[in-house]
């Protein structure tokens, strides 16, 4: 496949690495900080928001990030870690509610000011999401940015926390588990995911009926199938979480219907 500078692709390991770190030891931090005023923050929320960020970082540091730039399917390996299994447990650690509970009030507000922004709500929008997610997939394996992204380190780096960021962003979008400024119904985000899921599969099949530049039409196919049948592992994860969500969200609204007739 391709080799990059393996001195410029160690800082960016080191980078990564530290953010990581960074990230597992100030989330234990916020939930003591949160505790003194707040109920006591469930561990089994550190749990999966620390694997997500170890998943996601594994995807650029160590063994599996350097194997990635000679096997393809190794990279693709990665882009379901970074893309969409990593965000999604990240999602359930719910750390931008742990932030504002830690944060002072003052400060609090001030987020939360940032969080309603009509910016923030337009990219939040499930659509938007979706296509700043599928739609980049699509410009990386089918634009050649693929194999010029090996040839910088910086444009590589780049287009990574674009992955990250854009599968986060998407995973919020659809099924609510963090803090969630503008809410859209069920239905809404449903035909969202199931457009999404329909193009992350066409997709699939049009890296495994072409490759892209410099992968070997072997490599491309064993890829291809790894984010076709890895990614509906994923898949169905986020379906059942929405429908599960949707169906105890009807069934409050039954009660309180009842409860009023």
């Amino acid at each position: 496949m391709h080799h990059m500078n393996m001195t410029h692709f160690l800082i960016l390991e080191i980078i990564v690495g530290a953010l990581a770190l960074a990230a597992l030891v100030l989330y234990p931090a916020a939930m003591y900080a949160s505790g003194k005023k707040h109920q006591k923050w469930k561990w089994s929320r550190y749990t999966l928001f620390a694997a997500g960020v170890t998943l996601s970082a594994a995807a650029l540091t160590g063994p599996l990030a350097r194997l990635s730039h000679m096997d393809f399917t190794v990279h693709m390996l990665g882009h379901l870690l970074l893309g969409m299994l990593g965000p999604l447990l990240i999602l359930h650690g719910k750390p931008m509610t742990l932030l504002m509970r830690t944060l002072k009030v003052a400060h609090a507000r001030k987020l939360s000011k940032i969080l309603n922004l009509k910016y923030v709500q337009f990219i939040s929008n499930p659509i938007v999401a979706s296509i700043l997610n599928i739609g980049g997939l699509f410009l990386i394996y089918k634009t050649g940015l693929f194999e010029i992204m090996h040839s910088s380190v910086l444009l590589f780096a780049l287009i990574h926390l674009h992955v990250f960021l854009a599968g986060y962003l998407f995973t919020m979008s659809i099924i609510y588990i963090d803090i969630v400024t503008h809410r859209y119904t069920f239905l809404y985000r449903a035909a969202v995911l199931i457009a999404a899921l329909g193009f992350h599969k066409i997709l699939s099949k049009m890296i495994y009926a072409s490759p892209p530049a410099g992968i070997a039409r072997e490599d491309g196919e064993a890829g291809a199938m790894l984010m076709y049948y890895g990614g509906d592992i994923v898949d169905l994860a986020l379906i059942i979480i929405l429908c599960w969500q949707w169906y105890k969200a009807a069934e409050r609204e039954h009660t309180r219907l009842l409860k009023f007739s």
